[in-house]
């Protein structure tokens, strides 16, 4: 555990002190990235910069951050891809729906962020657009 600041002695001064022992100590030898260049700033700040980094390199989708008029906007963009990975009509009935449930629930909850512009998709059209897809390829 770190020891207490003494009295009298500045914070800046403490912590430039126990930053140069652990130099002298070796805890910053050999650590992950020595050596590597830092990564191109994207505009965020660099706390939002390294959780997405983290997120991304953990395998997980990023989208989860996104308030939920935007998140739902681009699962509906997103849907024809997602949909063409469905093996039966019954399935994409069944993602469609849960979509626009979702979709539903987001104009009955909606609270903050930014408006919700996004409408329910119609069953029957990307029932339609899916079996086209599926004879094209």
């Amino acid at each position: 555990m770190t020891r207490r600041k003494p009295p009298k002695v500045s914070f800046r001064w403490w912590i430039d002190r126990q930053i140069g022992e652990a130099r002298d100590r070796g805890e910053f030898d050999n650590l992950p990235g020595t050596g590597k260049p830092l990564p191109k700033p994207t505009g965020n700040d660099a706390a939002t910069d390294w959780v997405l980094r983290q997120v991304r390199a953990g395998g997980h989708d990023t989208k989860a951050f996104l308030p939920p008029a935007l998140a739902l906007k681009r699962e509906v963009q997103d849907l024809p891809a997602r949909l063409a990975g469905e093996r039966a009509e019954r399935r994409v009935r069944e993602v469609v729906e849960d979509l626009n449930e979702r979709i539903r629930q987001a104009y009955l909850n909606h609270h903050s962020g930014p408006p919700l512009t996004v409408a329910p998709v119609d069953v029957e059209e990307a029932v339609e657009d899916w079996r086209r897809s599926r004879a094209a390829s």
